[in-house]
């Protein structure tokens, strides 16, 4: 499941959660339910935005697995005769 950053501008906080693509997150009130967060002050109709670097997808298979990636170097296929 993708991880999104969300921040707040009324109380300049960023969250991290995790959601399905197809859920909208638009509120601090319900910012704060999914990540089992206390509201505190803000009010819980204080919109929130999603930030750019959210929408990170972990795959629990490869979490620690300490295999190196495909192609440590860049290139774009194990045989590097893909031209890169």
């Amino acid at each position: 499941m993708p991880t999104y950053d969300y921040h707040c501008p009324a109380n300049d906080r960023v969250v991290e959660v995790k959601h399905r693509m197809s859920e909208e997150v638009t509120t601090w009130g319900q910012l704060c339910k999914m990540a089992s967060i206390d509201t505190g002050d803000t009010p819980l109709d204080s919109p929130v935005e999603r930030m750019i670097s959210g929408g990170n997808i972990v795959s629990s298979g490869t979490m620690g697995s300490g295999a190196e990636p495909a192609s440590p170097t860049g290139g774009c296929c194990p045989g590097k005769m893909c031209g890169m």
